[in-house]
């Protein structure tokens, strides 16, 4: 009895020529998503428990669902190349790294315009400088590896784009009057979870209070 076809795990599955070294570059740059999900979201819920990032990466969830369904639907092919990347049972429009990475993009851009948790920063524009140049790098690897076409990556710029401004909207203008609920929630007592968003320098108030709590121990202990 033959052996069923094998299949890879396509989330950290990135394949490139062998000796091509701006390929091999540009399959760890197509693996950004993943460690933003991973090292970032993850980590950052884990040690911090914020609404508002909580809330971004439901948004990214919610739109790779959207991805899923719109490649299911119009089920386009990958180009030519898929075969040696053993892609070809899989759908390409549109791409869903570039997606990802322009959801992202737009939405921390969003963050850092209105100040929110980065009223501290000065200069806003190195800060987004880094995710639209992680966002375009991210794209052209899709095609440079074979994965998509120049017209995949695109779509999926622009419905990353256009989902992660909405997303914005919709987080700021109605389900931030839900926060001090959520925080005052049973949920959210058992896990901390807590927005921030009106102070003005979080890092210097979580100092000066690690600080004085500190200060207060050690008055205690004498």
């Amino acid at each position: 009895m033959p052996n069923p076809p094998l299949k890879a795990v396509t989330l950290t599955h990135v394949r490139y020529q062998k000796g091509d070294r701006l390929g091999h570059f540009l399959a760890w740059v197509s693996l950004v998503p993943v460690f933003i999900s991973l090292g970032g979201f993850f980590t950052h819920f884990v040690f911090r428990r914020e609404l508002h990032c909580m809330f971004f990466a439901l948004g990214l969830i919610i739109s790779q669902f959207i991805n899923e369904i719109i490649k299911t639907s119009v089920q386009q092919a990958r180009p030519e190349t898929c075969a040696l990347l053993e892609m070809c049972d899989s759908h390409g429009w549109p791409s869903s790294h570039s997606q990802y990475m322009f959801f992202f993009a737009v939405y921390l851009t969003l963050l850092t315009v209105e100040g929110i948790g980065l009223s501290q920063v000065k200069n806003k524009w190195a800060v987004n400088f880094c995710p639209w140049s992680l966002a375009v790098l991210t794209m052209f690897s899709r095609v440079y590896l074979g994965y998509h076409t120049v017209a995949q990556v695109f779509a999926g710029a622009a419905l990353g784009i256009f989902l992660g401004a909405c997303w914005f909207w919709v987080v700021n203008n109605v389900i931030y009057e839900y926060f001090p609920v959520i925080e005052e929630s049973k949920f959210g007592r058992m896990f901390y979870v807590k927005d921030t968003s009106h102070i003005k320098n979080v890092l210097k108030f979580e100092y000066d209070n690690a600080r004085a709590a500190r200060k207060n121990m050690a008055d205690k202990a004498n």
